[in-house]
């Protein structure tokens, strides 16, 4: 006697599954976000080469344009987002839709701004905000160059590879950089949340167990608390120096961690170091 059995077929609870170019296209946040931070990213590095150029030419005034002041800013963005999809592998005619885009806002309304139409703070605001859906739309019609498992393929060579390795460090010039061409002197207690966030982020990943490293940032949190208070009621340019030998000191104090990979990581303290380093060369050159 021989049994027989029926083979049926698996049931599947909850919810179906979403389709490939639906899952596709909710999965288009990541590369939008990119790009917009690239775009941000070209404005912080252009604009001060941008400002060079034009007191170089003897017209500092030129920028102050609107039609020059939006067509600035979208070369710039248009740079940062094509040198961003270059290292992440795009294809050039992605590149290009991309960069049109960024200008093309800007040429709808150089008509009517150039005819009276609108007024400039109409061309600042709608060149704005026209720029983001522009993106949005070019990165929607074309998910398959932007949607990848991982990600498209960054590109090789020393560049690809600076980038992967070196990304504290370049974050840290990109949002200090503006700071050489227009320094400033920080508030002296800005230096107190230096050794703060030393505290704070060893506490949180748990590397202050030892009680001779947690002393070592109790007193780094002292010390630089002595030279704020010091460097607040001091007059000038004695108060400028205390300033720029805080931030300096803090930057050799971020390497000695990054070196000895301790209390905070290393990426942090690569950060911290370019960016104290900066704002002391910043403090310094407004003597």
């Amino acid at each position: 006697m021989t049994e027989t059995t029926t083979a049926t077929a698996p049931t599947t609870t909850g919810t179906a599954p979403v389709s490939g170019p639906v899952a596709g296209r909710r999965r288009l946040l990541r590369p939008v976000l990119e790009m917009l931070a690239a775009m941000v990213a070209g404005m912080l590095l252009l604009d001060p080469i941008w400002a060079l150029a034009a007191d170089g030419l003897g017209r500092p005034g030129l920028l102050d344009r609107p039609e020059v002041d939006v067509g600035v800013m979208a070369v710039d963005m248009a740079v940062g987002m094509t040198v961003w999809m270059w290292y992440r592998g795009h294809p050039w005619s992605g590149v290009g839709e991309m960069v049109a885009a960024m200008l093309l806002p800007l040429a709808l309304l150089a008509v009517p701004w150039w005819a009276g139409l609108i007024d400039a703070d109409a061309l600042t605001l709608g060149a704005h905000l026209l720029m983001v859906p522009a993106t949005v739309v070019v990165v929607w019609r074309r998910p398959e160059d932007h949607v990848h498992p991982s990600g498209p393929a960054p590109a090789a060579g020393p560049l690809g590879r600076l980038l992967r390795r070196r990304w504290p460090t370049l974050l840290a010039l990109l949002v200090t950089v503006d700071m050489v061409f227009a320094p400033v002197v920080p508030n002296p207690w800005f230096l107190l949340a230096l050794p703060v966030a030393y505290l704070v982020i060893g506490a949180y990943r748990r590397r202050l167990g030892d009680r001779r490293m947690l002393a070592v940032q109790v007193a780094g949190v002292l010390g630089w608390g002595g030279l704020v208070v010091v460097a607040a009621t001091a007059a000038e340019p004695l108060a400028t120096w205390l300033v720029a030998a805080g931030w300096l000191a803090h930057a050799a104090w971020d390497v000695v961690h990054h070196r000895r990979d301790r209390v905070v990581p290393r990426g942090w303290a690569e950060w911290c170091a370019v960016f104290d380093t900066m704002v002391g060369i910043a403090v310094l050159l407004t003597l």
